[in-house]
């Protein structure tokens, strides 16, 4: 790839972008059988990306790899593999590469969110945090990156948290982890920015998938409150008073995934309605 990449970007009544401004590369997508990592998938290949999807739930990611080939007619394969095990991530990394050819759009976006008051956290806790939302994006990365280094060229997209920009109480491993990533978001940008390669975090807020509606039914189970106002309570951190949706966190990664986005490294953008400022 190069600077020379033609790029056609128009912007829809509903702010998605439009045409095929990525078509040709490739595209993995870690966590991509739901939520935030299926809407990226389907956004990128509507893009024109070709497409490897990498998540443990293989049925689950086949589904969806069906879905977004079948929608978009770019080719998509599934990848099964537990992204804290580096020998998974090296043999699911070099089947994809040998199917699509070399990574040159890696979004880091398989994670876990869950809580506990700090004095009574249990050390495993905290380690499942770092080890899934922290050093996965470490191990994928560093797989990912020697062939954007030959290709002298590459986005990559880690999907951090408004938890990693600031304090949240209950969830201290889990936003440990998401500052981390934006830490290694900086750095990383700093070593790559003369070589062709940004990377860049986006930190949603609460969005509305499966993960959030889980942490409403906690906040029910543990207080009394109704799941109406348990979710009330999240939105509430929203100055637009809402949920963020997929799409939206898509629509920013498919961005900094242009080619016309050279400019953009060492970012920690929230998608948060004005929460974080």
């Amino acid at each position: 790839m190069n600077d020379d990449t033609e790029v056609t970007l128009t912007t829809a009544p509903e702010g998605k972008i439009t045409g095929v401004p990525l078509k040709g590369q490739h595209a993995l997508v870690t966590g991509a059988s739901r939520g935030i990592g299926a809407a990226i998938a389907q956004t990128l290949a509507r893009l024109g990306c070709n497409l490897t999807l990498v998540a443990r739930d293989l049925g689950a990611l086949e589904n969806q790899a069906s879905k977004i080939a079948s929608a978009h007619g770019t080719t998509v394969q599934s990848q099964n593999a537990d992204i804290m095990n580096s020998e998974e991530v090296t043999t699911a990394f070099e089947s994809a590469v040998a199917v699509n050819g070399v990574i040159s759009i890696l979004v880091n976006n398989a994670g876990s969110g869950k809580s506990a008051p700090f004095a009574r956290m249990e050390r495993s806790l905290w380690d499942y945090m770092l080890a899934i939302n922290l050093t996965a994006t470490f191990v994928c990365t560093q797989t990912a990156l020697p062939g954007m280094l030959r290709a002298g060229y590459g986005r990559i997209v880690n999907i951090s948290s408004t938890a990693g920009l600031t304090g949240y109480g209950y969830v201290t491993a889990y936003s440990a982890a998401k500052h981390g990533v934006v830490g290694l978001t900086r750095s990383l940008a700093m070593e790559t920015a003369a070589k062709g390669i940004t990377v860049n975090a986006v930190c949603p807020g609460y969005t509305d998938t499966e993960m959030t509606r889980e942490t409403v039914e906690n906040i029910s189970a543990k207080t009394g409150r109704s799941a109406a106002e348990s979710r009330t309570e999240l939105t509430s951190a929203n100055p637009q008073g809402r949920l963020v949706q997929p799409w939206e966190v898509a629509e920013t990664v498919a961005w900094l995934a242009l080619p016309g986005s050279a400019g953009i490294t060492g970012q920690a953008i929230p998608i948060a309605g004005g929460e974080v400022m």
